[in-house]
Order: C-alpha cells, then structure tokens, then sequence
C-alpha cells in the first residue's frame, strides 16, 4: 500500500468546477484503486495552505500528494514538495491547467484519477523567480497585466481571459527589457517576455512550443513590440504550437537568466500575479521535481 494524499482547492476553475469538487471524495474513493493506494483527503483553507499541507505530507513520508485545482494549486503544492522523493499528482480542477496539458494528465477527474492508478513517478525541472518557486511559466508585460485582472475577477474561465485580453491589447505600451545570461546580452523592446519551463499559459495556449520540463533550461520567449501587427495571425499560431516560427517572437534558451526592467511592473507567476523587484533572477532547477504521469510501457 502508498499513501496517496488529496489536496482540494475548493475556489479554483469556474462555478462548475468548484460544485464538482464537492463530490470529488466520493469519487476519488469509487475510482482510486485502494489496494495500492491508500488516500488522505484535504480541502485547502486560504492562501499557501497547499504548501504546508504537502509539506507536512512529504515529511511524513507519503508517496505522492494530489493537486487538485489549477495551476496556482500545483504551484502550492510543488513548493511543499520540491527536492522531496514526495511525487506530485494532479487532478487538474483550474481555469488554464497549462502544467497538467504540458504532461498530457486527463481533463477529465475521473479518467485523470484512472491515470494515478497506472502511473510512474518522472524526474522534471521547475524554476526560481528571485527565489519564488514556478512549474509553468512566469513573465512581465501583457500577459502579467491580465494576470492581474484576472486575478481580481468574479468569473473564472477562458471566456472572462479573452474578455480581459480585448480590452487592454489596443491601450497596452511595450516595455524596454534588458536580458544578461550565459553567452547573451540583449535589449528588446516586447510586448511580453515568457520564462518558459513548460510549453504553455494554459488552455493549450502554447507560447513556446519546443520547451521541455526535462531539459534543465528554461524557453524565453520575447514577443515583439509589434506584435499586433500580427493580429489573427498570431493567435492562430498561438493555439496552433507554432508561434515560435513567426518573425514577432524571439527565443532564447537558458538554464538561468537575469532580467532588468525599466521600472516595477506586473508579473506573474504560474499565471497568478505577484509584487515582483525590478530586477529578477530567474534560473531552472533541474530534476527537482518528481510528478505522477501515465506509466510508459
């Protein structure tokens, strides 16, 4: 038997999800294979509970601790379990899921607890921004700003994003940023630069494609100034996993990175916004991460 804990972020995803999550116990007891796994089941409480939660679990000595919620949840949880031999699960239960899409994890709870059953542990990589911990991808510019709005609204889900995106893209002025690391120095002005572990936002918003969680380097994705002049274009490419080939992006692939900005600005983390100094240093720790996917044969 492995102990199996369950960590559920009852406010993440949309109004559907969180009544969905509502039956989930039961569900996880109906599916979960209980002779090879032996479940705990917790509902989070505020802010940074997950990360003391898995924390305390990793140090009991559990097998794998479940992140059930979106990507701010698997980031809380990681943070508890970084450099633990405590693997990570996920029941992606959020508004983009962009680290539970990058590893191919079910959508759906059920066939996504189906997969704990026939699983493996995996060795990847995640990320420190000036110390802070990420799993997906974090950034400054038009990204991080609708971070913030989406981060204060009512409505979760793509619809009320693409809502946020119209309205500040034609008002948004791209930024001066300075980038120092191994082998490059380099000026650009961006609409936005992504520190990419993963290859996506979320929703299969694939900003760079090529990036992989088991490489030790992160992708730096700069989108031009210019970048409207793209328009459909560019969005279709997006969704499309080839937005790396268009002449608006520029990439650069690093193990670790300094970026100076012009001045304080938006940037998010895993999707969720965070005050963030001016300069940050952001690097890849490689394999210090162990995640539950499908067992390969």
């Amino acid at each position: 038997m492995k102990n199996i804990a369950f960590i559920i972020n009852p406010v993440s995803g949309s109004k559907e999800t969180q009544n969905t999550k509502k039956k989930l116990p039961k569900l996880i007891m109906q599916t979960l294979d209980t002779e090879q796994w032996l479940p705990n089941i917790v509902f989070t409480e505020y802010a940074g509970h997950a990360t003391e939660l898995a924390h305390q679990y990793a140090r009991m000595g559990f097998d794998a601790v479940v992140a059930v919620g979106g990507d701010g949840t698997v980031n809380e949880v990681a943070r508890g379990l970084r450099d633990t031999q405590t693997a990570l699960g996920i029941l992606p239960m959020g508004s983009g899921n962009g680290f539970a899409r990058h590893l191919s994890i079910p959508m759906r709870a059920n066939k996504a607890l189906e997969m704990l059953n026939h699983s493996e542990p995996i060795l990847v990589d995640y990320g420190l921004a000036n110390g802070r911990v990420f799993v997906t991808t974090c950034g400054t510019g038009f990204d991080a700003l609708i971070a913030n709005h989406f981060a204060g609204s009512n409505k979760r889900g793509f619809a009320t994003y693409f809502q946020d995106v119209v309205k500040d893209i034609f008002s948004y002025t791209p930024q001066n940023y300075h980038l120092i690391g191994d082998g490059f120095d380099v000026t650009h002005k961006a609409f936005l630069i992504t520190f990419a572990n993963a290859n996506q936002w979320g929703n299969d918003a694939m900003i760079a494609p090529k990036a992989s969680v088991q490489d030790g380097k992160m992708d730096i994705m700069m989108m031009s100034s210019h970048a409207l002049l793209g328009g459909a274009g560019l969005a279709l490419r997006l969704f499309a996993g080839s937005i790396d080939d268009s002449h608006f992006m520029n990439t650069i692939r690093a193990k670790e990175v300094t970026l100076e900005r012009e001045e304080v600005a938006p940037f998010h983390i895993d999707g969720d916004p965070v005050e963030m100094e001016k300069d940050i240093h952001i690097k890849i720790v490689s394999d210090g991460l162990r995640v539950l996917v499908e067992k390969r044969f």
